[in-house]
């Protein structure tokens, strides 16, 4: 059985990551479990989710960025109220950030992205992502 679809497909946030996401190399756009992600070769973002609050309770975060820091960045994530703990993807390093909140910054989130997408995408994607620039 397929997961229900778990996003808004004209969501205003879900459109400013998918402008972000679908502009590094090789980038594409899978809907999961429900949900999109954003892959090169391997997931490096996917929009929604839930951060668990106690066992067998969750809390929704439709809007969410969920992403793949750098093991040194993470004291400063978990330091920051802004960022949770993504349910499933939280025990692999995976933080959260919701995107639906008032002062989101979009160049952080870039920068998130940015960093997520080099930890998995292939050395050619890399390389050619540090050509653009």
């Amino acid at each position: 059985m397929a997961h229900p679809i778990m996003f808004s497909d004209d969501d205003p946030g879900l459109a400013r990551l998918r402008e972000i996401c679908l502009a590094l190399p090789g980038a594409e756009e899978k809907v999961s479990h429900g949900r999109p992600t954003f892959r090169a070769g391997k997931i490096f973002a996917v929009f929604g989710g839930s951060e668990k609050v106690r066992p067998g309770e969750h809390r929704m975060v439709p809007c969410a960025l969920i992403f793949t820091p750098d093991e040194v960045d993470l004291p400063a994530l978990d330091a920051d109220e802004r960022f949770f703990v993504p349910a499933y993807y939280g025990p692999s390093g995976a933080r959260a950030l919701d995107l639906a909140a008032p002062d989101v910054d979009w160049e952080e989130v870039a920068e998130l992205v940015d960093a997520s997408y080099r930890r998995v995408a292939p050395r050619r994607l890399v390389a050619e992502l540090d050509a653009r620039r």
